[in-house]
């Protein structure tokens, strides 16, 4: 039988994953803490060479997971840097994550996205640079801003005035980290290629939290096991951030990329498989063909022929014509007639 979805190959190819298994630093016997480092150290190459030599066997599902303009050398050069710190995740879910994070298209670097274990399960996350990549290759979206905000920093926001005098912000540049005080606001906003500037949302830290506390499932893993590890415990800047920018997606047109982006996040924070959630090629031409369409309308073009069309209707069938009721003469006479 063809394996034809990208979870059959999965379940086919992780069905019994062997990896050879690294002598672990720990059993390291009358060794200084210098030693001890070098020698996790070394553990940590000598594992990642291991597993790359087994991910090899899997290029070719990388191959077709991976979009066009991502070839499968540089993404598993980039996943090679993340492997030291995934020695104990399952094989099984180690290849789940990473064709998750090249069904997305985005490399495992800690900048675009990130691989972290929590236990032994491997997970994909994707972090804001990677969800501004996806606003960027909509076509809609000029630029994006996003930043924190510190307690010496000059900001000013009026949602009541007119765009863009109703957020003005001044970082103070002239004083150390230290100096310009705890960070209190996240922002962001956008620029859309028609002129138009987006709302701007303001994300507090109690509401970071809220959003934490409410709806990250790692979060709260973290905490009933007490490992504290999870990203909201040892990024909580990054993903204060990622929230906000997250809470932009819902006032800005959003394309089928970015939709997909956030079901696989939501499901690697909910424990879920994440690999299956990119659209299809059809889905996508569907959605930018959509978005086209609503920026002709918003731009206002008057061309006819550049106009968006009105939607086809669905002709209507004829009736169906209902049998003639006649009399015992009119029917002898119609028989008579056909003869």
């Amino acid at each position: 039988m063809a394996l034809t979805s990208l979870k059959d190959r999965v379940r086919a190819a992780t069905e019994k994953p062997t990896v050879p298994v690294v002598r672990p630093a720990e059993v390291v016997q009358d060794a200084t803490p210098d030693e001890l480092r070098a020698a996790e150290q070394a553990e940590g190459g000598q594992a990642a060479d291991t597993v790359m030599t087994w991910l090899e066997q899997y290029r070719s599902h990388f191959t077709k997971a991976l979009p066009s303009h991502v070839d499968a050398d540089t993404f598993l050069a980039a996943a090679r840097s993340a492997l030291p710190g995934l020695a104990r995740c399952t094989p099984a879910s180690l290849l789940q994550a990473l064709l998750a994070c090249a069904e997305q298209g985005l490399l495992p670097d800690g900048r675009h996205a990130v691989i972290t274990a929590e236990g032994k399960i491997a997970v994909f996350i994707p972090m804001a640079q990677g969800y501004l990549d996806k606003m960027y290759r909509s076509g809609r979206v000029a630029s994006v801003h996003i930043g924190l905000i510190h307690e010496r920093d000059e900001w000013n926001y009026e949602p009541s005035a007119p765009s863009p005098l109703d957020f003005t912000f001044r970082p103070a540049l002239k004083l150390s980290k230290a100096d310009r005080g705890p960070v209190i606001l996240a922002y962001a906003f956008c620029w859309m290629t028609s002129g138009a500037r987006s709302q701007v949302v303001i994300l507090s830290r109690e509401d970071a939290e809220e959003i934490r506390d409410e709806y990250s499932k790692a979060y709260q893993r973290a905490e009933e096991s007490g490992t504290a590890d999870s990203f909201w415990h040892t990024d909580f800047d990054r993903m204060w951030e990622k929230s906000c920018l997250r809470r932009l997606h819902k006032v800005v047109p959003m394309s089928a990329e970015l939709v997909a982006l956030a079901k696989v996040d939501d499901a690697g924070d909910s424990g879920q498989v994440q690999v299956g959630y990119a659209p299809p090629a059809e889905e996508q031409q569907l959605a930018a063909e959509a978005e086209e369409a609503h920026e002709r309308a918003e731009d206002g073009q008057g061309d006819e022929d550049t106009r968006p069309r009105p939607l086809l209707r669905k002709k209507s069938l004829p009736r169906r014509s209902q049998p003639i009721r006649t009399t015992r003469k009119g029917r002898k006479k119609a028989a008579k007639n056909r003869r």
